[in-house]
């Protein structure tokens, strides 16, 4: 259940019908909010007679003791200031409710907090009378480890068939978790329409209704809490790491995209000569979007594990489902940005990224699209997976980066994203992205120990 905010109210009567919902649904406590620089989130556990300290000077957290906020240990207090709309219960952890909170430092917003750095970008959009909307698409793993080597397997274990996709019994068997999932999910406010089995074993995907820009990277953080304490207490893990198995598809977090006026779609064009139901303003920023590409990869895709999957090649099911190729096409599951009819579907994000920053860049690059006019050139309708390099490159298709070096080091000289994030957050970014990349270089993987001990 959601605490419904009404904007007419005055404040003092605003908190008290906020403090009459904890009361009648028996909240004890209150989480305090807000994610670190990687999307993950953290929080502060305030009892609800304390509510209104969240709403006025807020919970106040170490700086230096968070991911990518940029704050030494003799810096200020990252103080964590509760959006009162964004109140709701947590069905899966009883007597407890979420306040999200934006950061602010000296009494003033934060630059390196996430959800400051996506509304910035969202104030461009509203000096236009545009809003965009999201809709995604999260896939995750559930899995458990094998008590004697300890390696991830599917948490079902008769979850193994080569092709998994829609698998009747693979959604049955794992049902009681789904169920209850759905179930929290809807009773905080989203709108549930699809659930099904995905691709690889123990690979699953909840759909839940498109929002504003802000409320679905809410949702999308709301979504991963649940998901992975319900896993919690029923013994399991539920993994949204890009990629958990070399031979499965991985788990991706499709964005799909339109802009609109608060009364229709601006992206949704009938009358468009190719078929794809797109309007000009459309094509300018989906230009962006591939124009900035390379950069927009190290946000959308942060983690060393997520160039694992970026790669052309095959599952045992077929196709891995993962963009490989700066490109576009028509409801082309082969690209990096598809085309449902009438808005566009960014494929390029996986489980890892932090939403707020990945839709913060991606309305930075569209609008530099939308800014300079520029266009996106002809689509492609074909399989990419079977083209040749030759071919590629004779259809000007780009690669994508293929490891996050590469991606960190488009960003690194892409004002326009880097931009986006912020000179503060930016650096904070790339010094913990190039650390992870050489921390990774250094590591000495069993693949290694296999092949190197004895041959040498």
């Amino acid at each position: 259940m959601k605490y419904e905010h009404n904007d007419s109210l005055l404040e003092s009567a605003q908190l008290e019908e906020a403090k009459k919902f904890l009361k009648d649904n028996d909240v004890k406590y209150v989480l305090a909010q807000f994610v670190d620089i990687h999307g993950v989130a953290k929080v502060k556990s305030v009892p609800a007679a304390h509510l209104e300290s969240i709403l006025t000077t807020g919970a106040g957290f170490a700086g230096g003791a968070i991911w990518g906020m940029g704050i030494a240990p003799n810096g200020p207090d990252y103080m964590a200031v509760g959006d009162l709309s964004t109140l709701t219960l947590l069905p899966w952890q009883p007597g407890y409710a979420r306040i999200i909170c934006n950061g602010h430092v000296n009494g003033k917003p934060y630059d390196h907090d996430s959800r400051v750095v996506l509304q910035k970008q969202i104030k461009r959009l509203d000096e236009k009378g545009w809003i965009l909307y999201t809709g995604l698409e999260p896939e995750f793993s559930l899995l458990k480890k094998d008590d004697v080597t300890g390696k991830i397997e599917p948490w079902e274990s008769t979850d193994t068939l080569q092709k998994p996709c829609y698998d009747y019994k693979g959604i049955k068997r794992q049902g009681e978790y789904l169920e209850k999932m759905t179930e929290s999910l809807i009773q905080v406010g989203l709108d549930i329409y699809q659930i099904d089995h995905e691709d690889a074993n123990g690979q699953f995907e909840i759909n839940y209704t498109y929002a504003d820009a802000m409320k679905s990277a809410d949702d999308y953080i709301l979504f991963k809490m649940g998901a992975s304490e319900i896993a919690n207490e029923m013994g399991m893990i539920c993994s949204f790491m890009s990629k958990p198995f070399s031979n499965r598809p991985g788990n991706g977090m499709h964005m799909h995209m339109s802009i609109g006026d608060g009364e229709k779609s601006l992206f949704h064009d009938d009358s468009d000569p190719t078929g794809h139901g797109l309007s000009k303003l459309a094509y300018h920023f989906m230009a962006g979007i591939l124009e900035h590409a390379p950069a927009l990869t190290a946000i959308a895709a942060p983690t060393v594990n997520s160039y694992k999957r970026l790669v052309v090649g095959r599952s045992l099911s077929g196709a891995t489902w993962a963009p490989a190729y700066i490109s576009y096409g028509n409801n082309n599951r082969s690209t990096m940005v598809r085309i449902p009819y009438g808005r566009i579907e960014l494929r390029l994000p996986d489980g890892t990224c932090n939403p707020y920053l990945t839709a913060a860049a991606a309305i930075a690059a569209g609008l530099d699209g939308v800014e300079r006019e520029l266009h996106p050139g002809k689509g492609h309708d074909t399989n990419l997976y079977d083209m040749s390099p030759a071919e590629l490159e004779e259809n000007g298709i780009g690669i994508l980066p293929q490891n996050l070096h590469e991606a960190l080091l488009e960003l690194e000289k892409d004002e326009v994203v880097k931009g986006a994030l912020g000179e503060g957050l930016a650096k904070e970014f790339l010094e913990l992205k190039h650390m992870e990349w050489v921390e990774y270089m250094r590591h000495v993987s069993d693949w290694e120990i296999e092949r190197y001990v004895e041959f040498y």
